[in-house]
């Protein structure tokens, strides 16, 4: 058994005065989180979504640093260990990791600046069991983009034990992400992952096992991202008890 460790209030500045800059919206972010099924105790896929808003020209600007804080008792359930390494994804993506290694899998939207326009890429996310760090377990994730840009991202996250009403946190350092010579690097619009379900159980056995018991006013989560320009955000969110 492991645990589920696998991606927020929007500053805004008024309107300019004739002659002045347009100003520019400090990026931000909202999270949802979601089971299904969304019952007690059974064996369910997790769902956990950002949306990014804000920056230049609508372009929020690059994450560099994500911590997701998660209920207690939120678990892991790998009947048979397997583990795939960052150096291994970096190098021959998912296809170079064992079947059930894998975990999640998801999609996310970038967008990158093209001059004065900017563009969008459509990102496969996978999510696989890393090594673990010491006593803590990891998750690695990969994004595979192919176009405009033809990139593979590895991000590691580490789960380290958190403080109530939490159980975990999530921890993860993101890497730039370049685009073309003298362009900003790219950016995250959105991010979606889903660990565990039934896309799992035909032949990977992984999945989420649900707590059997709900905190009062529901299962918490909550997130603090740090962005490249310097800015940070944060949020929470909760998931009603069935």
């Amino acid at each position: 058994m492991l645990t589920v460790s696998a991606m927020l209030a929007i500053a805004f500045v008024g309107p300019a005065r004739a002659g002045e800059a347009t100003p520019i919206e400090a990026t931000g972010a909202t999270i949802r989180p979601s089971f299904s099924p969304d019952r007690l105790g059974v064996k369910a896929a997790f769902t956990f979504a950002v949306h990014f808003t804000g920056g230049e020209l609508g372009v929020p600007s690059p994450v560099r640093k994500a911590v997701v804080h998660l209920p207690p008792g939120l678990m892991m359930d790998i009947p048979r260990l397997r583990i795939c390494t960052r150096a291994r994804l970096q190098a021959h993506g998912a296809s170079g990791c064992p079947t059930r290694s894998e975990v999640g899998r998801g999609r996310a939207l970038g967008d990158v600046h093209a001059g004065e326009g900017v563009e969008s890429e459509e990102v496969d996310v996978s999510a696989f069991v890393g090594p673990p760090q010491g006593a803590n377990p990891t998750i690695e994730i990969l994004g595979q983009g192919y176009t405009p840009l033809e990139k593979r991202v590895v991000i590691t996250g580490t789960a380290l034990p958190d403080q109530a009403p939490y159980g975990e946190k999530l921890v993860m350092s993101i890497p730039a992400i370049p685009t073309i010579p003298l362009e900003p690097n790219a950016s995250t619009v959105s991010f979606s992952l889903t660990i565990g379900g039934a896309a799992f159980r035909k032949h990977n056995p992984n999945t989420v096992l649900l707590p059997s018991h709900c905190p009062t006013g529901g299962f918490p989560f909550a997130a603090e991202f740090t962005y490249e320009d310097g800015s940070t955000s944060s949020t929470t969110a909760t998931v009603p008890c069935p």
